[in-house]
């Protein structure tokens, strides 16, 4: 592997050795409810698929990631990983992963913007020949600081809906110059790690930290995707009142005939005693909405980066700011009213102090998609076009079938002559 200037996690550690033991307990944990990625281990082992590849990994670096990234690692790739959050890695677990002889983890919790972008750089010194994306941070850096690692990268993968939109964006103005695949957009991801898992670890992380109850109180959620449908769907079945806000005609209308109350923005911020912002885009909620909010407001954001919520306009609104409770600022009004934000305006089911990310089950399902693709990579990359490409089909179902058989579940099958219908243009009434 090659020299960087940038330290890996065990130079930043006080006591790397009991940082190991924690990160591997972590690890051993969730590897045990992780069958789709135990499965894959036996083949990856067996058969090396990724033998000569060298992956650069930017994710949220805690104990679920970490049985991917030694999966790709048992499966014969060199593997360089770092961050997509400054305070969502996990140091005991970035620590343990650093341990592996085929691993280098860079990943540091609570990095300002400059070292974020250090060990970006220090991945990318491995030259890696297929990325692993939660963002597309990585991408972006090596297509403006490393064009010549380009033709050398076969491919890559993107976990999330940021990072897919950013990806698409970057293909239709014709920048995007490897092939990338959009695992966010798979069925096994966007029906399960986006409705329940993001659902389920944002109001578990929300209650943790606050010690609130949802019962009665008013949920405003910012967007009716599938992140946001998750939370809507768990906050009610917790007795809270849900208010959607929506951009797009057609998911209003399905928040509004699923039972839920459409508001604007501006209308939903009096009412509301919880905001959770899941859109993915920028200034979902802002200064005509604080100005509107009542006294103890809470506001969290479950989409990917900290632009949701505009903490700009509210530190412009601010009297005075302080902590009120380990992992949430109070903002405090000119009027007296305090505003409480939780995880610094961060994706808080991974950037609260005591949050632990989606639910083990929900990420092995979209790991074991990751993992497949970048088998896929390896072997067949060379015949995808630089673009963002959906992921094969039979790859998402050959991850719900390891799933299906570690739950016991057995499913139906088309005869012969139901897929001769179904493939058929010729049958009438």
């Amino acid at each position: 592997m090659s020299e960087t200037s940038y330290p890996p996690v065990s130079q930043h550690l006080s006591d790397v050795e009991a940082a190991r033991e924690e990160g591997r307990r972590k690890m051993d944990w969730a590897l045990q409810h992780m069958p789709i990625l135990n499965a894959l281990r036996d083949e990856f082992v067996d058969e090396q698929p990724l033998d000569g590849e060298t992956i650069a990994m930017a994710m949220h670096v805690e104990a679920k990631t970490a049985n991917l990234v030694e999966l790709l690692a048992d499966g014969g790739a060199e593997v360089a990983i770092t961050g997509c959050n400054p305070l969502s890695t996990h140091d005991d677990v970035s620590a343990a992963l650093d341990t592996h002889e085929s691993i280098t983890s860079y990943a540091v919790r609570g990095v300002d913007d400059e070292e974020y972008y250090d060990a970006m750089h220090a991945c990318i010194a491995h030259e890696p020949t297929i990325t692993v994306d939660d963002g597309m941070d990585m991408v972006k850096l090596v297509h403006e600081e490393y064009p010549d690692l380009i033709d050398s990268i076969v491919g890559g993968a993107e976990e999330t809906t940021t990072g897919v939109d950013r990806l698409r964006a970057m293909d239709a103005d014709g920048e995007l110059h490897y092939p990338v695949f959009a695992v966010n957009d798979t069925p096994m991801k966007q029906l399960f790690d986006n409705v329940h898992g993001t659902g389920e670890s944002s109001l578990a992380t929300i209650a943790m930290t606050t010690n609130l109850s949802w019962a009665g109180k008013n949920v405003v959620v910012g967007g009716y995707g599938q992140c946001g449908k998750g939370v809507a769907k768990k906050a009610s079945g917790q007795n809270a009142n849900v208010i959607i806000c929506e951009v797009d005609p057609r998911k209003a209308l399905e928040a509004h005939m699923e039972g839920y109350e459409v508001l604007p923005m501006r209308e939903a911020a009096k009412k509301g005693d919880v905001f959770i912002t899941t859109t993915g885009n920028r200034d979902v909620i802002t200064r005509e909405h604080f100005e509107e909010m009542e006294d103890g407001v809470l506001l969290a954001n479950a989409g990917h980066f900290d632009v949701e919520v505009n903490l700009e306009d509210l530190d412009d609104l601010a009297v005075d700011r302080y902590e009120v409770r380990d992992g949430v600022e109070g903002f405090e009004m000119a009027d007296g009213r305090v505003l409480n934000v939780i995880a610094e305006g961060r994706l808080v089911n991974l950037a609260a102090p005591i949050s632990l990310g989606h639910p083990v089950e929900v990420m092995d399902q979209s790991f074991g998609v990751q993992a497949v693709v970048v088998r896929e990579l390896a072997a067949n990359g060379e015949s995808y076009e630089p673009g963002v490409h959906d992921v094969p089909d039979e790859l998402d179902r050959e991850v719900a079938d390891i799933k299906l058989a570690a739950e016991g579940v057995e499913y139906d099958a088309l005869s012969d002559e139901q897929r001769e219908y179904m493939d058929s243009w010729e049958h009438g009434t």
